[in-house]
């Protein structure tokens, strides 16, 4: 057997036991469900502090206790953040935060998602998309999960350390972090050098001249300690469709979700779906705002938008991207088929988008 399957088999068996012991302690004595929810950031973070506690806040209230969650940020359980989605699926966990993207190949249908200059550079308004867009054309995707939310992380803005980024030709040589595949494709087709890392050593490389810079979202930029390190931003303009996106989900093992008494799965549905999804994608835009303010306000930084010009030649550039991901073929998927229902969703919802 694979290490990394033995790993997965050692962590269900582990949990496995430790949950059914658990729940039938709790059932026994006061019909309580408790929920491991992991995920890769800090307690602090705005997907733990601003949704995930608040949302496991009310499902608590509204199951009058019955319903409990234990939180696990940084992964304190073990493992990867691009292994979260595996954690979830064998049952290691009950519940994950995680990005699409962090587990190449795993949801092929997503992936159109992230391509470049897709969706609004707007958390509610791509957020929408996202959901209706997974809950019909990306759906397969999902099967073997209970899909709790799928959002827009708000799109891509690029941080440099010393370098006041305008054109394409200033990205030529660069070298800027990338959180996804296609991120890094994307900075590949406009001149610059992706590199990958974990967000926890993105600072030291700024610092350090490893990195020139990093395609991030704003909301990421405090606790990466990115407005430390970077003094310019260049973000895409009003009805200017994000650079990429990371789409970031929250998902439960099925057969957990289908295990819970119905009354309870009711009250999960309630919180759940659209209705957390907008919730985080609220929290996203608010935060965004938050950074975009304080970072415009000291004099030290500097934040422009890509000039028309400029969005057309990288819309162009990063066109590669697009055919190179329609032609590499996937089975049982018809990526045309769903790079055409994207677009048809985003030109119902957002038809000012520049594309």
């Amino acid at each position: 057997m694979h290490f990394k399957a033995k790993r997965v088999a050692a962590w269900a068996a582990v949990f496995a036991s430790a949950s059914l012991f658990g729940t039938g302690v709790a059932n026994a004595k006061d019909d309580t469900v408790t929920l491991r929810f992991e995920h890769f950031l800090p307690a602090n973070s705005n997907a733990q502090v601003n949704v995930i506690e608040p949302w496991c806040n009310d499902l608590k209230t509204e199951s009058k206790g019955r319903i409990q969650c234990e939180i696990y940020p940084s992964m304190q359980l073990g493992g990867k953040p691009s292994q979260l989605n595996d954690q979830v699926r064998h049952g290691v966990v009950d519940i994950v935060w995680t990005a699409l993207g962090y587990s190449a190949g795993s949801f092929p249908r997503s992936e159109v998602l992230e391509l470049p200059f897709m969706l609004p550079g707007n958390g509610q308004a791509a957020s929408k998309i996202i959901w209706d867009y997974a809950t019909t054309y990306g759906k397969d995707d999902f099967t073997p999960y209970k899909v709790l939310a799928v959002y827009s992380d708000v799109g891509g803005t690029l941080h440099t350390t010393k370098k006041d980024v305008k054109t394409v030709d200033d990205l030529k040589g660069l070298r800027i972090r990338a959180s996804t595949r296609l991120a890094s494709r994307f900075l590949e087709s406009v001149g610059a050098t992706p590199v990958s890392m974990p967000p926890s050593q993105i600072a030291d490389s700024l610092s350090k001249g490893v990195l020139d810079g990093a395609l991030a979202a704003w909301e990421v930029v405090p606790p990466t300690k990115l407005d430390e390190t970077t003094f310019y931003h260049t973000q895409t303009g009003p009805n200017q469709a994000a650079t990429t996106i990371t789409t970031l989900a929250v998902l439960m093992n099925k057969q957990r979700y289908e295990g819970l008494p119905a009354d309870l799965r009711a009250i999960l549905d309630k919180y759940s779906g659209e209705a957390l999804t907008m919730r985080f994608a609220a929290a996203w835009d608010k935060a965004t705002a938050q950074v975009v303010k304080t970072i415009s306000a000291n004099p030290k930084q500097h934040v422009n938008s890509w000039s028309a010009d400029t969005y057309a030649a990288l819309k162009a550039k990063s066109q590669p991207v697009v055919d190179e991901w329609l032609a590499a073929k996937v089975k049982n998927v018809d990526k045309q088929a769903l790079y055409d229902g994207l677009e048809k969703l985003v030109k119902e919802q957002a038809p000012a988008l520049v594309h």
